[in-house]
């Protein structure tokens, strides 16, 4: 065995450190390719916890208990709260004829102490005080009277129209009972006890059930009536949401305007539950919806993309993007807002908008969506399509450009505007 210096190891040729170049590129391109697929996945992960009922169409129920702190959307407008110039306003007024006067009477003389029974009256102060009367049943008998003729038969007054039975419910009772139930939305078990304890009228959940039945078997004219106008409307609503029947999953879906709404439900959340409404089948005007997909199929509407589920979308771009950076998505949301501020207060005020005004928001809205598009148009990722609030335009959708805040949504199907319309 040899002390000297261990032997030095081969010094590799050319061609061999060539080839290892070469292996070594190609393992570096594998892991930056592995690297950026994870790079993409941890950021589709982290889009995915993100998202709540702030910045997507996940309902409130859906964040638990971990809710975000709320942030609201609309921005500092500079006027002072509550009602603004030219609003009607609703507060209470003095009646003429009040239902009862009462009269009060002063004591003493401040001054000296004197009576002052018979003195002249110098003023009068009014008060008036707005109260509901006492809530009591009001329980009417009729007397069907029965007499005897001279020939011996007994005749008896017939009943009036409604009253069927020896003891039954009143009308009005059966309008509050539809009133609380169907359109404040209370329970039949909440209904019967609120007419318990605030009228003072027994009634049954049962019963409660069995008047909204007869109601509603009253109202086909109606109902008729009322989807032929949602039909022939400009503009409409359109919105469905879950229910639970009979332990079921069912969809409440719902068709309205600012004066008319019509409300089904059925087994079906997508095209079966929305042709039992029975309004977008034969729908011409602008229908304002969510995302869900069957919406799009009903191609001889015109669809816009509603408002708010917009600005949550944009919310979530902004949430995604890197602090203090310009995002596009701000912008576009603060554009949008002004915009529908403006529709709101001429709807209020009746004072005509000044045209420059929403020329300038809608200026700012078409070059954020404009930036927008340019930097979501590869949409090569999930997090990529997700970020794209307004999807292309599909070959069956008729197309539309960016429709008005002033009718409550935003395009759904749309074209990509060019750049000189801006």
């Amino acid at each position: 065995m040899s002390d000297g210096p261990p032997a030095s190891p081969p010094v590799p040729s050319y061609d061999e450190l060539a080839a290892l170049v070469v292996s070594l590129r190609a393992q570096l391109v594998e892991t930056a390719a592995a690297l950026e697929q994870a790079r993409v996945r941890i950021a589709e992960l982290e889009a995915q916890v993100a998202k709540n009922s702030r910045n997507s169409a996940k309902p409130p129920s859906s964040d638990g208990l971990a809710k975000p702190p709320p942030k609201s959307l609309r921005k500092k407008t500079g006027r002072r709260p509550g009602g603004q110039g030219g609003h009607p306003g609703s507060t209470l007024r003095m009646l003429a004829e009040p239902d009862v006067r009462l009269r009060h009477e002063p004591g003493p003389c401040a001054g000296c102490g004197a009576g002052l029974a018979g003195r002249p009256v110098t003023r009068t102060e009014r008060r008036q005080v707005f109260d509901l009367p006492e809530l009591r049943p009001h329980v009417v008998e009729h007397q069907l009277i029965e007499r005897e003729c001279g020939c011996g038969t007994r005749t008896k007054a017939a009943a009036p129209a409604g009253v069927d039975a020896p003891v039954q419910y009143g009308p009005r009772v059966a309008a509050a009972v539809v009133y609380l139930y169907s359109g404040q939305f209370l329970s039949q078990e909440r209904t019967a006890t609120a007419l318990a304890e605030l009228v003072g009228i027994p009634i049954s959940a049962g019963t409660v059930g069995a008047m909204t039945a007869r109601a509603a078997a009253g109202l086909d004219g109606f109902r008729d009536t009322v989807r032929g106008l949602l039909a022939a409307a400009d503009v409409i609503g359109a919105d469905e949401t879950g229910l639970r029947v009979a332990g079921k999953l069912h969809w409440v879906h719902c068709a309205r305007t600012d004066k008319y709404t019509l409300i089904d439900c059925h087994a079906t959340r997508g095209s079966g539950g929305i042709d039992a409404l029975g309004v977008l089948p034969a729908f011409g005007g602008v229908v304002v919806h969510d995302a869900w997909a069957p919406y799009d199929s009903y191609t001889g509407a015109t669809h816009q993309l509603c408002v708010a589920h917009v600005l949550r979308e944009l919310q979530a771009v902004v949430d995604a993007a890197p602090t203090g950076t310009w995002c596009w998505a701000a912008q576009a949301g603060d554009a949008l807002v002004a915009l529908h501020r403006l529709a709101v207060d001429a709807a209020t005020t009746g004072v005509t908008i000044d045209e420059q005004a929403p020329a300038t928001q809608t200026r700012q809205l078409r070059h954020a969506a404009h930036i927008g598009i340019s930097q979501t148009s590869p949409r090569g990722t999930k997090l990529m399509a997700a970020a794209m609030p307004w999807p292309a335009g599909s070959s069956t959708a008729k197309p539309t450009t960016f429709g008005s805040p002033a009718t409550g949504g935003f395009p759904r199907t749309t074209t990509a505007p060019n750049a000189t319309s801006a």
